[in-house]
């Protein structure tokens, strides 16, 4: 081992050096040796000595102890020979057999002055630095290294030059202010900077002597231009005078506040045998602690360097310091997060459909739909997660969907209501900056869950808002961006985290006030309403034995029959899914429930008087098919967000002008399937056997029964028209029949949707025959067998198909008693 000796004497202690014990000799080591032999012929073949943590500069003379016995070796060849070796820094000091990789390529050629070999067997050799050399080719590396070398002289400056006498100047200035502000430096080193002439030796003993570490001083010999090297070395200087004077002004103080610091260390420490006695960890080992955590995380180099950086800071902050527990709160949360901890995915098909059917009735297409996707993801495991959006009414279980995807993955779950969001940092986070900052919603839950790649749920993304503190929305861009969100910036968090494998489901019941962006990101599955008869199975299978668990009765305690069931469906709830259908049941099991606590007698087999008894007046009235007896009235199909409905077209005559009046708060595509089917009425009329006098001479009205709900849709359109048929013809419309479609003023009958719901309602009325366009055909071959089995399906193409199936032949007076007046 070749290092600086530590028995050296600093260059700024004099200018001789004392050596030998028997025989006093001095060397000097002020030399101009350099400079008085650049023509002199050096070898180009030199041994190599490698030193560490110092660096030699020409004209310098320093003593090493050589300790490597490979070093050993040269110094004591060389001593006997020429004494002349080659010297290069060390670059890498834990290296114990270097390399030329290992060394810097610029060193300095030397000789040795002095070889001692000490008592306790360590040689220490006294060397000068002759001139600069930069290693061009490795010859050999036993004994020792041995390389060929290039002498490389500087570029010298003009010493006549004012630029370079000022540069003289102010660097002795600075060597001087640093002699008067170090007290370690004796003052007989201000007479030797003074005796300085050599403008070369006095860079070079500067350099030798600044305060800074192995490579800023290997940059400085490397400058070929002493012009640079002298400037770069006035910077050091500088640095280091800024140093001293911070030290100074520390040293005074230390001085008028040495009472107030030394009851704040025995007050530390009594604080920390307390907390030993308790078996509290001090703050020295809770970050030790979290170093030892960091040590295992599989994060990348730049989150590990982040985090180095900041525990750094955090063990020079003062424990009472106010940003101390949030510095402290930064790692600890830095350290919770799930880097590159999966779970393992179970894409065991048949396993996630039954979870599916156990939890979920019905939903045939969206079951579908998401095996589609766990299909796409077990056949390319690299695959982006994609983004589900699950679009429908309340209640239908899109939140609970997302829940059984996870259990068939065997994921984890994370959920994050986003109703009524308006602040764009719960998604992003704060910046650390801020009293009580902390990171966004998003990373918290994956954090929760423990694992980077749950299955996430983002409720009530439809529901989202916007103010002035900015828009979650577009927060979510980058979010829900297969493209993005493996590089997340979260405000607070400050580095990357990686979102892509994180599986994300939307929830939302309206498409329209999604923001487009977003909305483009999503792939949409939309999730009707459960029909009256899903509903049924839902209860029976899912709701009861869910419901009796939870208020701790059991199948013996009670049952209810399917009757009783419908009733609580059809009279009590109006809703696409099942929540207030929970509600209602609730309410009967808790009644049945007292009566079990209380030891009452009590019917354990409910019936429909039972649920009128617990749940009081129905709430909703039933749509029954009514006769038809009255000219005008036509049956009509609709979809609502509780299911299908029937619903009533009237319509009615009265002596008049010809007016129109329409009624029951209809939307005005509505209103225009009214004036739709007016229109083709008058203009057909001789074909359909109506007098057209009968259009100015008679005001009409048409009204669709419950004025106080709304109602909008042009799946009306035939049903207006077979009712505005039947009062102007007087015809009986064809009993217990239903109608949906819409019209067109060339007589077309068009499709429409909601088919399903409508069907099941008509059913559920006592309806036996139903008429729609024949282009709807294929929806109702989508609809189980034993739903349509007793109704009789009618196709059209054209209104006159409709009037030829819907009118009889029967009237409910003559025609003939109108009392028309001819045209003046």
């Amino acid at each position: 081992m070749a290092k600086q000796s530590k028995n050296k004497l600093s260059l700024w202690g004099g200018a001789n050096l004392l050596v030998g014990n028997d025989s006093e000799e001095f060397i000097p080591l002020i030399s101009t040796e350099e400079e008085e032999n650049k023509d002199e012929k050096y070898p180009d073949d030199l041994p190599i000595l490698p030193i560490r943590n110092t660096v030699l500069f020409p004209s310098m003379v320093l003593p090493i102890t050589v300790g490597r016995q490979k070093s050993i070796r040269l110094v004591k060849k060389a001593y006997k020979a020429d004494r002349l070796i080659g010297v290069a820094a060390q670059r890498n000091t834990t290296s114990d057999e270097p390399t030329l990789n290992d060394i810097y390529q610029v060193g300095t050629l030397a000789r040795i002055l002095k070889l001692l070999v000490l008592p306790d067997g360590n040689t220490t050799i006294i060397i000068q630095g002759i001139r600069k050399f930069e290693i061009s080719q490795l010859l050999k590396d036993t004994p020792y290294l041995t390389a060929k070398v290039r002498y490389v002289i500087d570029t010298p400056l003009d010493i006549t030059k004012r630029e370079t006498k000022a540069l003289t100047q102010s660097l002795k200035e600075a060597a001087q202010k640093i002699i008067r502000l170090n007290p370690e430096i004796p003052q007989e080193a201000q007479v030797a900077l003074e005796n300085i002439e050599s403008f070369n030796f006095l860079i070079h003993f500067l350099c030798s002597n600044v305060n800074a570490d192995v490579k800023e001083k290997q940059e400085l010999l490397e400058f070929t231009h002493l012009k640079d090297r002298a400037t770069k070395l006035l910077e050091y200087m500088w640095k280091d005078i800024q140093l001293l004077e911070i030290k100074k002004e520390i040293h005074s103080k230390t001085h008028t506040d040495i009472d107030q610091q030394q009851r704040d260390y025995f007050l530390r420490q009594q604080i920390k045998v307390l907390q030993d006695e308790l078996g509290d960890e001090s703050t020295e080992q809770e970050i030790e602690n979290m170093r030892m955590r960091a040590s295992k995380k599989q994060w990348s180099e730049a989150v590990a360097k982040h985090f180095k950086k900041e525990a750094d800071r955090l063990s020079r902050m003062n424990p009472a310091a106010a940003e101390y527990p949030m510095a402290l709160g930064y790692l600890e949360f830095l350290l919770d997060l799930p880097w590159q901890e999966f779970t393992k995915d179970s894409f065991d098909l048949k396993n996630a459909q039954k979870i599916l059917d156990k939890e979920h009735y019905g939903l045939k297409k969206v079951k579908e739909r998401i095996l589609e996707y766990l299909a796409v993801l077990k056949l390319k495991n690299d695959m982006k997660s994609p983004i589900l959006c699950f679009y429908g009414p309340p209640g239908v279980g899109k939140t609970s969907l997302g829940k059984s995807i996870a259990e068939s993955l065997k994921r984890k779950y994370a959920r994050m209501s986003l109703g009524g969001l308006h602040d764009e940092a719960e998604i992003r986070g704060h910046r650390k900056t801020y009293v009580g900052a902390m990171a966004g919603r998003i990373l918290q839950n994956i954090k929760r869950a423990g694992s980077s790649n749950p299955v996430f749920i983002l409720d009530e993304i439809d529901k989202v808002g916007s103010d002035f503190r900015g828009d979650p929305s577009s927060a979510l861009l980058e979010v829900l961006d297969p493209e993005q969100n493996h590089s997340f910036m979260d405000n607070y968090l400050e580095v990357d985290y990686d979102l892509s494998k994180v599986l994300f489901i939307a929830t939302a019941n309206s498409l329209d006030s999604i923001h487009p962006a977003l909305r483009d990101r999503m792939e949409i599955i939309e999730i009707n309403g459960y029909t009256q008869e899903e509903k049924l199975e839902i209860a029976k299978k899912h709701l009861l034995p869910k419901l009796r668990k939870d208020h701790g009765v059991s199948a013996k305690h009670f049952s209810i029959d399917s009757q009783a069931i419908m009733k609580v469906i059809g009279e009590y709830t109006h809703e696409s899914g099942v929540r207030n259908l929970e509600q209602k049941l609730a309410a009967i099991v808790r009644n049945v429930a007292k009566s079990v606590a209380l030891e009452e007698e009590y019917n354990k087999a409910l019936k429909e008087k039972d649920v009128e008894r617990i749940l009081g007046v129905p709430i909703f009235d039933k749509e029954i098919y009514q006769d038809n007896s009255t000219a005008g009235v036509a049956t009509g199909l609709a979809w609502t967000q509780g299911g299908g409905e029937i619903l009533f077209i009237e319509s009615s005559l009265s002596k008049g002008r010809g007016a129109l009046t329409i009624s029951g708060q209809l939307g005005e595509v509505m209103k225009e399937s009214a004036m739709a089917a007016l229109s083709y009425l008058k203009a057909n009329a001789d074909d359909i056997g109506v007098d057209y006098r009968i259009f100015s001479q008679y005001d009409l009205h048409i009204h669709v029964p419950a004025g106080a709900v709304p109602k909008d849709g042009p799946s009306a359109g035939i049903t207006m028209f077979t009712s505005l048929a039947s009062i102007y013809t007087q015809r009986k419309i064809k009993e217990k029949l239903a109608m949906t479609g819409e019209i067109t003023l060339r007589g077309k009958v068009l499709p429409v949707g909601g088919i399903k719901e409508k069907v099941l309602a008509a059913r559920r009325a006592g309806i036996k025959e139903i008429l729609m366009s024949s282009k709807n055909r294929k929806d109702i071959d989508e609809i189980e067998t034993h739903y349509t089995k007793d109704l009789q399906f009618y196709f059209v193409e054209t209104v006159q198909e409709v009037l030829d199936l819907a009118l009889t032949k029967e009237f409910v007076f003559s025609p003939l008693n109108f009392k028309l007046e001819e045209a003046k």
